[in-house]
């Protein structure tokens, strides 16, 4: 694997599930909280299980669109746009932001203009967009591509030594 190649990182239903609750661990004192606005769609499953464990009943959810479909993966789009946004937030005070993933941060500053005083929590974060949150659990690479439990079926991969390139 060359220096530029991406890395692969796949996460299993148990490992996101450990590591959201491992988020609401980090989140618990930081209330109480009004509600929960999850980024769909891939801060509802983390969502749903912070929601679960800080005891919160009442879940929005903005819709974002940061990524296109692409033939292997999703390529991150030109711009980002807002679809739906949450209700009922004003200006986010008391509310928590949830998302599975901060990438280069786009979607967050889209938001935080939106929610400014609302408090922005992922599961994993990466480099660009750590600064842009409030609190997360896993940092990965920039070039780490990380693939959900929901964005994959089992298959076979090659090993990470038989995809050097000089081999």
């Amino acid at each position: 694997m060359t220096a530029t190649s991406p890395k692969h990182f796949p996460v299993s239903w148990e490992e996101l599930h450990r590591n959201a609750k491992a988020l609401a661990w980090r989140l618990v004192d930081l209330g109480p909280w009004k509600g929960l606005v999850a980024i769909t769609r891939g801060g509802m499953v983390p969502a749903a299980i912070v929601a679960r464990e800080l005891d919160i009943r009442i879940i929005e959810t903005v819709s974002v669109i940061g990524y296109h479909a692409d033939d292997s993966k999703p390529q991150q789009a030109a711009e980002t746009k807002i679809v739906k946004h949450a209700a009922n937030v004003g200006d986010g005070s008391g509310w928590l932001v949830i998302d599975d993933l901060v990438d280069t941060g786009r979607t967050v500053d889209v938001l935080r203009r939106l929610m400014p005083k609302a408090h922005f929590a992922a599961v994993y974060a990466k480099p660009m967009g750590r600064p842009l949150i409030d609190t997360f659990i896993t940092e990965v690479s920039q070039d780490t591509w990380i693939y959900f439990p929901w964005d994959v079926e089992p298959q076979f991969t090659q090993p990470i030594a038989s995809q050097r390139k000089d081999r």
